[in-house]
């Protein structure tokens, strides 16, 4: 990789399927998930060290996660945290960076990544990224990432290429959001289709080229906001722009759209840790496929998730595919793949108190 890319950490969300040990104040981009000793905002931090220097990462997050993301990432400077006056999605979020970043470098690069995924092969990562880089170079082209799936999944969106022998990089055909089991298998089976990871890679005057073509509400927003960009009144700024821009994914305004969107399939033992589903895929389990995370006895109890507090004892009997979560003033218990009624939950606990969520 000839030159370093900018990395933007999308690190804005709520993280309420992780609800309740992701909170509002403290939501799972910022906990220890994985028990590393890092947090998922830190472990993708230092995944981005072997490509880029400091000064080139930009972190996007909600105003206020500002003192969180400075508490995690001391590294970076204030002026390298962008915070967001409101909750406006990853196509406004990712304008916000690619502007800033412009008016700084307009021969940049950028790597765009959510905060909250794992990657369990770092130098088949690293090598796929700079592979990207590499190909981003052309001018107008936006690139993804996509993950090879290995089962039917229907909790990710997917992406059919058109294939062509002998490439690496391949012309995005489609892309569709998560799908029911009958055609997650069908597109599992068909071989041209991969998970959308939600990573991108391009040149920062393709993505301007692709917001002025597909998205001329925000690239106007924001070049009339040039001037302000890294000066004092910067956040005054972005508080009017975010008022007047829509609630839409980077994928519906702009990538479904262009006709200048390639994939790279890649293995990298990703996963995007959206739910406490995944998270069971991944742990260490017992030989009822359990994970268990707490002082607790489990009788008759398979496929399930119990995380509880170590303080006190807790018992388990006769559950099948279930979660059993204790997060500071809330316990739950539900279904482990109920991951469609967790905005159900969150809105109900709220109603009853916000301390809650």
């Amino acid at each position: 990789m000839q030159v370093k890319p900018y990395i933007v950490i999308m690190a804005g969300g709520i993280g309420s399927r992780f609800w309740p040990y992701s909170r509002n104040d403290r939501p799972k981009q910022f906990l220890d998930i994985l028990g590393t000793g890092r947090t998922l905002l830190q472990m993708t931090y230092d995944r981005f060290q072997e490509i880029s220097s400091p000064d080139k990462f930009y972190v996007v997050t909600n105003q206020q996660y500002f003192d969180l993301v400075k508490e995690q990432l001391p590294e970076i400077s204030d002026n390298q945290i962008l915070t967001e006056p409101l909750r406006r999605n990853t196509a406004t979020c990712i304008a916000y960076a690619v502007y800033k970043i412009n008016a700084i470098d307009p021969k940049a690069t950028l790597v765009v990544a959510p905060a909250d995924h794992l990657i369990t092969q770092e130098n088949k990562f690293h090598a796929a990224i700079d592979q990207a880089c590499h190909a981003a170079q052309t001018e107008g082209r936006l690139i993804t990432m996509g993950i090879q799936p290995n089962r039917p999944e229907t909790g990710y969106g997917y992406i059919q290429y058109l294939e062509e022998e002998g490439q690496e990089i391949f012309k995005v055909k489609t892309f569709t959001e998560k799908p029911n089991l009958k055609l997650a298998k069908t597109f599992l089976e068909s071989g041209d289709f991969v998970w959308n990871s939600g990573m991108f890679i391009w040149k920062v005057s393709s993505i301007i080229s692709a917001y002025e073509k597909y998205m001329p509400d925000v690239s106007e927003v924001f070049n009339e906001g040039i001037e302000f960009l890294g000066k004092e009144n910067e956040h005054e700024f972005i508080t009017k722009a975010y008022s007047l821009l829509k609630n839409i994914s980077i994928d519906n305004g702009i990538m479904e759209h262009s006709d200048q969107v390639y994939v790279i399939p890649a293995t990298f033992g990703w996963s995007d840790l959206g739910s406490w589903n995944s998270l069971h895929e991944l742990k260490k389990k017992d030989k009822k496929n359990n994970v268990v995370e707490g002082n607790a006895i489990l009788y008759d109890t398979e496929n399930s998730y119990v995380k509880v507090s170590s303080d006190k004892l807790v018992v388990v009997q006769g559950l099948d595919n279930y979660l059993v979560n204790e997060s500071d003033n809330v316990i739950l218990i539900c279904k482990l793949d109920a991951e469609k009624k967790f905005r159900e939950f969150v809105a109900n606990a709220k109603k009853k108190g916000k301390d809650f969520v």
